[in-house]
């Protein structure tokens, strides 16, 4: 396979792994997997050194595939952009930077990362602290939407995570307002559920409407290619539905690309949909670390490759069954007799002299 290029948006000369890479992505991450983005890393000190695949296999004593299976992970990471060109040849790889783990002062002989973005502890506001957040009239038609939108009064509980939003999240008004919108328009109105959403987009680096919406116009991009897939249609998802979704997407971080194929697959299995049945297609594949269509062709193609060699070893079972069968039948069960011929023939002399 021809060399590929690596480059980086980080200028270090120290071969560094950050504190978020650490605490973030490795203890989730298969151990072969981190050995290879280690790797690369150590190759960034020496970027005139020509290196492929199929080096890095030989490296580690893995095959091409196993590469680029680690490759295709660290990318839906985030962690790394894989370069092709018109022909979908890899040929390069960019170790990306951000906001997590790029170093604050990058000099000539170190590297010092930053911490990771530290989200701030909830703790429960005063009865004192509420009544002069109602004072600010942001607050106080923010808390007015919230409740017009959830259909009930806000519980002390309610208001106290809507203040930790915009008060220790650092929300803006309009952001939490697009908050509450958005979860509802989910079928979502639990506090808890508002909570979870507000904390994933500090972790995405999510701060504006803007930014929240372009985040949310691609989830929906998933939603309509999961409902045409299933062919659903005259209606909108439920809940659990959307929950299977947002973990396909988000916690096995698999492409609208293969979660179509998993409700195709599901259809042309079971004919009908089914979230669950995909869900467990999904799951298969990500504990097989697939990552593209090509890996499920291999996996289907082994998968065939190995129910022909048990229908093989079935048969000759099965033949070896039928001649025991018939070397048990009732004639060949019979106890077989042995005779002494010569004796029989003194017995009847015997009997006819007589």
């Amino acid at each position: 396979m021809a060399n590929i290029t690596l480059h980086s948006e980080r200028q270090i000369s120290a071969t560094c792994v950050s504190n978020a890479f650490i605490d973030k992505y490795m203890s989730d991450a298969n151990g072969e997997f981190v050995k290879i983005y280690l790797y690369l890393l150590r190759l960034m000190n020496a970027p005139d050194t020509a290196f492929s695949v199929s080096s890095i296999a030989d490296k580690f004593d893995h095959t091409e595939k196993d590469v680029k299976r680690a490759l295709c992970y660290w990318e839906r990471m985030h962690l790394l952009r894989l370069e092709y060109d018109d022909q979908q040849n890899l040929t390069g790889i960019c170790i990306l930077a951000s906001e997590s783990d790029a170093p604050a002062e990058p000099s000539a002989d170190s590297c010092v990362p930053s911490e990771p973005v530290t989200v701030p502890k909830k703790h429960a506001y005063s009865a004192d602290d509420i009544r002069m957040f109602r004072q600010n009239e942001s607050v106080a038609e923010l808390l007015f939407i919230t409740e017009r939108y959830l259909g009930r009064t806000l519980s002390a509980t309610d208001v106290n995570t809507i203040l930790y939003v915009y008060d220790g999240l650092k929300f803006s008004a309009d952001l939490v307002e697009y908050l509450v919108e958005y979860c509802v328009s989910k079928g979502h109105t639990s506090i808890r559920y508002i909570e979870k959403v507000a904390l994933g987009w500090v972790d995405s680096g999510i701060t504006t409407v803007a930014e929240a919406k372009e985040a949310a116009s691609l989830h929906s991009q998933t939603y309509f290619a999961v409902m045409k897939s299933f062919g659903i249609s005259g209606r909108n998802l439920v809940p659990s539905e959307i929950g299977h979704i947002e973990k396909w997407k988000s916690e096995y971080g698999f492409s609208d690309e293969l979660i179509s194929a998993a409700c195709q697959r599901t259809m042309q299995l079971i004919h009908q949909p089914s979230f669950e049945y995909t869900d467990s297609i999904l799951k298969n594949w990500h504990t097989k670390q697939i990552c593209s269509l090509e890996d499920v062709a291999q996996l289907d193609a082994e998968y065939q490759k190995q129910k022909k060699s048990t229908a093989v070893t079935g048969s000759a079972a099965s033949a070896c069954s039928t001649s025991v069968k018939a070397s048990r039948n009732k004639f060949n069960n019979f106890k077989q007799r042995s005779y002494d011929y010569d004796e029989l023939e003194k017995m009847l002399l015997t009997t006819t002299t007589r």
